[in-house]
């Protein structure tokens, strides 16, 4: 039996970043936390906003619909957002979805931050 363990670590690399390590398993259980996270504050119009995937060791269908959820937030009040270092089979699961044409994908939390130091 599982533990369903999910930590959500926010980092702030500069005005206007939020960075979300997201860590452990976002399912049914977890994702309140995630969502909860995603609170009114992570989506400043015209801030950034990532979500660092790299230790993210499993995600289903409620896991998938917060971060749907924050990409419609995201959009909804100009905010850009990020998730970085998606595992192999989440992308997998983005792109049978369709939602691989829809996210932002950076290897990792930095490369989105220097993307978009870029523009």
């Amino acid at each position: 039996m599982t533990d369903h363990v999910l930590t959500v670590s926010p980092q702030h690399p500069a005005p206007g970043v939020l960075v979300l390590v997201v860590d452990g398993e976002l399912d049914h259980h977890t994702a309140p936390l995630l969502a909860a996270a995603l609170d009114e504050r992570a989506f400043a119009p015209g801030g950034r906003l990532v979500l660092d995937c790299a230790a993210l060791t499993y995600c289903d269908s409620t896991g998938v619909t917060v971060f749907v959820t924050a990409y419609q937030r995201a959009l909804a009040t100009g905010c850009r957002l990020a998730l970085a270092a998606v595992n192999e089979d989440l992308a997998r699961v983005f792109r049978i979805m369709g939602l691989d044409g829809v996210f932002t994908f950076v290897p990792a939390a930095g490369d989105a931050l220097r993307e978009s130091d870029d523009r």
